[in-house]
C-alpha cells in the first residue's frame, strides 16, 4: 500500500462542532465516530478529523502491518489510531498452503477451472490476497505480536479475541474492541476484557450474521451495562448516527461509508457499481471465505449460489480454493465476476468525495437529526 507525501503533508480540515459523548473522553475524541477501512489514508483522515480511524490489517504480513501502522501515525499525527484483526478459533497450526490445497475436494477445483474458463480468465500475475499466506495460527501469533509493538490506542478483535493477546495489549494501554454479531457474543467479548462493543448488525459489510441493526444494538447495550457500545451496520448518515445513540450506543462504528472516498482510490469498475447500487443490490455469501460474507451481488456471487454450484469451503480451505482466482479476477479486470465488500447502506454511496467532506456532512446531520428529535420531544410535552 502506498502513502504519497502530498497526503502526509496536506493540512488537517477544519473539525466541524464537537459531539460528545461518554466514550469521546476514553481517546480524547470530538466526535464519536469510528471508522474502519483497509486504506491506511482513510484511517488517518478520520482521526485527523476528530473520529478515530482503525486499520483493517488482517491480509497483512506481519510486517507490512508494522510498516503501514507507521504510516499511519505519521499521517495521522497525535491523534489516536486503531487496527483491526480478524482472529478465528480453529485454524491450521501452520502456515503451510500446500497442505490445504492437497485436501480440496476435485468437485471444488473443477468448478474453479470451469469459472476461468468460462470468464476467460487468464492465469494470475501472482498468489491473492487470501493465498499469499495462510490464515493459520503461526501467522496470527506473528500479527498479534507485530500490533502489540505498535502505538495504536485501539485494537479491535473480529471473529475472536485470545485472553493472551488481550492482556497483552491492555498491558501497553491499548483499548479492547470487540465486533459483536448476536448478545451471546458481547457477553464473550466482556469475559475477554473488551473495553467497547460494536453491535454489528445484519446490514453490515463482509463478515455479518443474522440479526438486524435496529434488533441487535438495543440488545448487545442491555448486556454491556456501563461498557460502551457503538452501532454498526449500514450507517451512512447522521440520521444513522442519532438512531444507534437513540438505541442506547455511544457512537457509531462504520465501514462502507469510507468505500467511495477519494483517498480508498479504489478501482474505477467499483466505484461506478458501488454507485450504481442500491440496498438490495448486495448478497450475503459463503463463497469469499467460507464464512457470511456480505458483498454486491455479482457474476461470481450468482455463480456460486447456482443449484450445480458445490457448497462453499469451511475457512481457510475456501480461501485457498477461490484465493488466485480472485486476485486474477481483479488484476485483469473480469468486469462481470468483480464485486466488493459492502453492506446495505451502499444506497447512500452516490458520488466521489472526500474523507473530510463526508466526515463533515456526517456530523453536520448526526446534529440536525438531534435537533429533530428535540423537536419532536418539545412538542409532544
Amino acid at each position: 500500500m502506498e502513502t504519497t507525501r502530498a497526503t502526509a503533508d496536506a493540512p488537517p480540515a477544519a473539525r466541524p462542532v464537537p459531539l460528545e459523548t461518554p466514550v469521546c473522553a476514553m481517546f480524547g475524541l470530538a466526535h464519536p465516530v469510528f471508522a474502519f477501512s483497509h486504506s491506511v489514508p482513510v484511517a488517518a483522515a478520520v482521526s485527523r478529523c476528530g473520529g478515530l480511524g482503525t486499520y483493517g490489517a488482517t491480509r497483512r504480513t506481519p510486517q507490512e502491518i508494522r510498516d503501514e501502522l507507521a504510516q499511519l501515525r505519521e499521517l495521522a499525527g497525535d491523534a489516536p489510531i486503531g487496527v483491526n484483526l480478524v482472529l478465528p478459533p480453529g485454524m491450521p497450526e501452520d502456515d503451510d498452503p500446500g497442505a490445504i490445497e492437497r485436501e480440496l475436494p476435485e468437485r471444488h477445483k473443477a468448478f474453479v477451472r470451469g469459472l476461468y474458463d468460462k470468464y476467460r480468465v487468464p492465469p494470475p500475475k501472482r498468489r491473492g490476497m487470501r493465498t499469499r499466506f495462510l490464515r493459520s495460527n503461526e501467522v496470527a501469533r506473528a500479527q498479534m505480536d507485530a500490533v502489540v509493538e505498535s502505538d495504536v490506542e485501539l485494537v479491535a478483535c473480529g471473529i475472536g479475541a485470545p485472553a493472551d493477546f488481550v492482556e497483552r495489549c491492555k498491558r501497553r494501554g491499548k483499548r479492547i474492541v470487540a465486533l459483536c454479531g448476536s448478545p451471546k457474543h458481547a457477553r464473550r467479548a466482556l469475559d475477554a476484557g473488551a473495553d467497547l462493543l460494536v453491535a454489528q448488525g445484519h446490514d453490515s459489510a463482509a463478515h455479518t450474521g443474522p440479526i438486524g441493526t435496529f434488533s441487535l444494538v438495543p440488545q448487545v447495550v442491555e448486556v454491556a451495562g456501563r461498557v460502551p457500545v457503538l452501532a454498526a451496520g449500514g450507517v451512512m448518515t447522521g440520521r444513522h448516527v442519532a438512531a444507534g445513540l437513540a438505541l442506547g450506543a455511544q457512537g457509531a462504528w462504520t465501514g462502507s461509508l469510507w468505500l467511495a472516498s477519494e483517498e480508498y482510490a479504489i478501482h474505477p469498475i467499483l466505484l461506478r457499481k458501488l454507485i450504481a447500487a442500491g440496498s438490495d443490490d448486495t448478497v450475503v455469501t459463503r463463497s469469499e471465505s467460507g464464512k457470511t460474507f456480505r458483498q454486491l451481488r455479482s457474476a461470481w456471487s450468482d455463480e456460486w449460489a447456482a443449484p450445480e454450484a458445490p457448497r462453499p469451503l469451511a475457512m481457510p480451505y475456501q480461501d485457498v480454493l477461490v484465493g488466485d482466482l480472485l486476485g486474477a479476477i481483479d488484476d485483469h479486470e473480469i468486469e462481470p465476476l468483480m464485486h466488493y465488500a459492502v453492506g446495505q447502506g451502499v444506497a447512500w454511496i452516490r458520488e466521489r468525495r472526500t474523507v473530510a467532506e463526508l466526515y463533515a456532512a456526517l456530523v453536520e446531520e448526526t446534529w440536525a437529526a438531534l435537533d429533530a428529535l428535540r423537536t419532536i420531544g418539545g412538542r409532544a410535552r
